[in-house]
């Protein structure tokens, strides 16, 4: 019995959730009289979804809570099917109040689902067998033990360690990104406040590059104030005024101050003063956050500009005054280097050539990422067994034990922000081969014939709706561009691995 993931569960009750709490579908369970019946099921699929976590991790050793999770996963597509039936009961209804019985279309529909009696006797059957499924799971459950995440066990929030200024005394290949991100920074503008955004996915130097650029002698110069702060996914305007102040000499200032008297504060620093503001690892891309942080940073001299560095284009759009810095994978030669300086405190294999032959392997797993390179070559720093680094190279990334490995939590932690149905379309590209090239009307009417894409109350057509999905996950560098042609897409190894990973036997 294969291994149920419970990220793609989780997700998969989340839209469960939403299609129980559909305007649309509470008008036809009321007409059914079966409003109750459904609102039990949310009850109780909520008690289900607080063990989930702890479901998946004693699955590994544990066959009975392994059959128990199939049989819920099971119930789960069911109970689904019979809320799509709902949904197709209450269009054919609409249109019948709409349209004359003797329209050619409606009487095909009607005669293929049948009188409203014939739908309503089925469902109750159908209900009845679900409730009867799903109590004896809430039973099997107090059974197995399966704690709750509020209770005893304690639910693990994955999120990025703070970042600093301070930048490795060995990196590679990012000379060239340097020079372009120095040059935008020196260069004479206009604008009160330029804004310039470096993006990528997760692991390939972003911060590692605004490091660089942060302490560049020619920058250092350049500005009256430097000043490097971490975001991260919790956007406090409050946290992040005071961590500017803070970050700008000599300031020092209490936990009493207002946002008010903080930004007063701030901007009396800033006045006059030419400054450059690092603001590394945005997540949110909400404009009027933005536009109330950056107030008093507006009183800088001509010429101050703040570097973003993130992971979504949409935080691009919103901070960025210029055209987003795209951060692309290290060259083949420079990603074997950050290896090498990690797994053998060298530039090159030079001095064991014993592992030369690995080089095509290393490359084809790290892809570019340096956060792969360096996570591989950490693991293997401590042997020079052949028999183990070939071991190690021919294993996933992700299979890597997270208390190893920093790179699963930096993907993860992408994956755990999309909303549901983003993380089942995302899941659902784990059925491509690697290094596939596809097209976004293809994807789109894939995930649209598997039901992942949701109507919504502005009755936007569902093909644009797709597409909408297609480009979130597109600006949050799941899916990039081929390098062979740009209208077609494909996911790096390493997305497609977290694909996998999210997907579990879902599509097995």
């Amino acid at each position: 019995m294969s291994i149920v993931a419970e990220a793609a569960l989780s997700a998969f009750f989340d839209v469960l959730f939403d299609k129980l709490s559909s305007s649309d579908l509470l008008k036809i369970f009321r007409q059914e009289n079966v409003n109750a019946d459904l609102k039990k099921w949310a009850m109780k699929l909520r008690k289900i979804r607080a063990v989930l976590a702890d479901a998946e991790e004693k699955q590994m050793t544990d066959e009975f809570v392994k059959s128990w999770l199939a049989e819920l996963q099971d119930l789960a597509y069911d109970a689904d099917d019979i809320l799509d039936e709902f949904a197709t009961e209450a269009l054919r209804r609409e249109l019948n109040a709409e349209e004359p019985s003797t329209n050619t279309v409606i009487k095909f529909i009607n005669d293929c689902v049948g009188s409203d009696r014939d739908f309503v006797t089925l469902m109750r059957s159908k209900i009845e067998d679900i409730d009867t499924r799903l109590q004896k799971i809430v039973e099997d459950k107090q059974d197995l033990e399966l704690m709750e995440n509020s209770r005893g066990r304690t639910k693990t929030t994955i999120s990025r360690p703070p970042t600093t200024s301070l930048a490795e005394s060995h990196t590679y290949g990012r000379d060239k990104d340097k020079k372009e991100i120095v040059k935008l920074l020196l260069e004479s503008s206009d604008a009160q406040l330029s804004v310039i955004p470096i993006v990528g996915m997760g692991g390939l130097g972003k911060t590692t590059l605004a490091q660089l650029v942060y302490k560049d002698n020619e920058v250092k110069g350049y500005f009256d104030l430097k000043a490097w702060v971490c975001v991260s996914e919790d956007f406090d305007i409050l946290r992040l005024t005071k961590e500017i102040l803070y970050s700008f000499p000599p300031e020092s200032c209490g936990d009493n101050y207002t946002l008010n008297s903080l930004q007063e504060k701030l901007q009396e620093k800033l006045s006059g003063k030419k400054f450059l503001l690092i603001l590394d690892d945005v997540w949110c891309e909400k404009y009027d956050c933005w536009t109330d942080l950056r107030k008093p940073l507006e009183s800088g001299a001509l010429g101050s500009k703040i570097v973003v560095t993130t992971r979504n284009f949409g935080v691009a759009s919103t901070m960025g005054t210029t055209p987003p810095y795209k951060l692309e994978e290290l060259s083949c030669d420079a990603c074997l280097r950050v290896f090498t300086h990690h797994a053998l405190d060298a530039t090159d294999f030079s001095k064991y050539p014993e592992f030369e032959e690995f080089r095509q392997k290393i490359v084809n797993r790290c892809k570019g990422v340096p956060l792969a390179a360096k996570v591989l070559g950490g693991l293997l720093r401590t042997t020079r067994n052949r028999y183990e680094w070939e071991h190690v190279l021919n294993s996933k990334i992700l299979d890597i034990p997270e208390e190893k490995s920093s790179i699963f939590s930096v993907l993860k932690l992408s994956y755990n922000y999309l909303p549901s149905y983003l993380k089942r379309c995302f899941a659902y590209c784990s059925l491509f081969p690697k290094d596939n090239e596809f097209d976004e009307k293809d994807i789109v009417l894939l995930w649209m014939a598997e039901g992942l894409v949701q109507e919504t109350k502005g009755k936007k057509p569902m093909e644009d709706l797709g597409g909408d999905y297609f480009r979130h996950l597109l600006n949050r560098s799941f899916f990039q561009q081929s390098s062979n042609d740009e209208s077609l897409f494909v996911m790096h190894d390493l997305m497609h691995d977290l694909a996998q990973w999210a997907a579990g036997d879902l599509y097995c």
